[in-house]
């Protein structure tokens, strides 16, 4: 599904190893596109996310800039947390 993404992604002349940087706590962090779709194949809301990436797909390169900057804060924010919670 993966390699699937990637397609997609080519096919709208999206490079998947673009990357979105977030500020979060003064500190940069960079993620790549390909990097948050990784991220999301390997969670249990797989195919919720599949669904949306398909369905966004169809939509404006502002609506597939917005989807990877939302997603990717979602998922980044959720690993910091879990890193957080494994240090106390």
């Amino acid at each position: 599904m993966q390699k699937r993404c990637k397609e997609l992604l080519l096919s709208r002349n999206i490079n998947p190893v673009s990357s979105i940087e977030y500020e979060i706590n003064d500190q940069i962090h960079t993620i790549t596109l390909d990097w948050i779709i990784e991220a999301y194949l390997k969670t249990e809301k797989r195919e919720l996310f599949i669904q949306l990436f398909e369905k966004v797909m169809q939509g404006s390169d502002a609506d597939i800039e917005s989807f990877f900057q939302q997603m990717g804060q979602l998922v980044l924010m959720s690993s910091l947390s879990d890193k957080e919670l494994e240090e106390i």
